[in-house]
């Protein structure tokens, strides 16, 4: 299923894309998309069976499409997780994945904007696959086991404001801004996702393409990932996991480097999981 949330900021409302390509309001069968939907397959099934009947209600076609699951109780990523991004900004590749967390609050919508900070010099843009739990996971024993724990597939774009990371011994000041994580359009359950290490990853900036790569690139695959992230911190249900960016990011690029400036115009795309268009503001609040 390709599962979404509409309406305005803070009252969206359930919703899901049927067969025919119509999306329906599945506010009657479920009461929000996340994770305790996503970790009980009686309620996803319930779901699935009311979209199948064609009986729910249309979405009006204006509405604001939201962030696909409610606010997840932690957003995790990880970098240098791409050879071609490591290489391109001179990294070594790690012994094992570079873990940092973003607060809930960087969560954004596909199509709202991305609020650049105060000051902003260096933001840049990383389209990533991101991957929502759906089970709690916990010192988990193998790759196959933590696949076995994932909720859905996301598209996102874990935006970093470099100057907040350089000569600071963590990420969290680059990482932290509000609509710094737009994620969606939908979230697609595993069932449509049969390889996610076999996914292109693709970002524009103005229509000009920054990002292009695939999910085969990663040095950790998605099951590695969580099985390493499991042994850290427990995982749960609605949990975020950004899994990395391939190169092309504008920091690696020559001087000027074109970071994000007030005006830009951000289409992110991950393939089957949808694309979203965001525009890069100067304006906060």
């Amino acid at each position: 299923m390709k599962l979404l949330r509409v309406g305005a900021k803070g009252a969206e409302r359930p919703a899901a894309i049927d067969e025919q390509g119509v999306l329906r309001d599945v506010s009657a069968v479920a009461l929000e998309i996340d994770g305790a939907l996503l970790g009980d397959p009686v309620a996803l099934g319930a779901v699935q069976r009311a979209l199948a009947s064609g009986t729910l209600p249309e979405v009006d076609a204006a509405a604001r499409i939201g962030a696909p699951i409610a606010r997840p109780g932690k957003v995790i990523g990880v970098g240098l997780n791409y050879t071609d991004h490591a290489a391109a900004i001179g990294a070594a590749i790690p012994e094992r994945p570079v873990v940092f967390l973003k607060p809930g609050t960087t969560v954004s919508g596909p199509y709202d904007a991305i609020e650049l900070p105060r000051d902003s010099a260096a933001t840049d843009h990383e389209v990533e696959l991101g991957v929502v739990l759906g089970r709690r996971l916990r010192d988990c024993p193998d790759a196959a086991t933590a696949l076995g724990a994932v909720g859905g597939y996301v598209t996102a774009n874990d935006v970093t404001e470099r100057n907040g990371i350089a000569g600071e011994p963590t990420w969290v000041k680059g990482k932290s801004f509000d609509t710094f994580t737009p994620i969606g359009p939908w979230l697609v359950t595993p069932d449509e996702v049969a390889q996610p290490q076999a996914l292109s990853l693709q970002l524009w900036v103005n229509g000009e393409q920054r990002q292009a790569g695939s999910t085969g690139d990663m040095v950790s695959g998605v099951g590695e990932v969580l099985c390493y992230l499991s042994t850290l911190m427990t995982l749960e249900p609605g949990d975020l996991v950004l899994t990395g960016t391939p190169a092309g990011v504008a920091v690696s690029r020559p001087e000027p480097k074109p970071y994000l400036r007030d005006g830009d115009v951000v289409v992110v795309e991950v393939a089957g999981l949808g694309r979203q268009q965001t525009l890069a503001t100067g304006v906060r609040g």
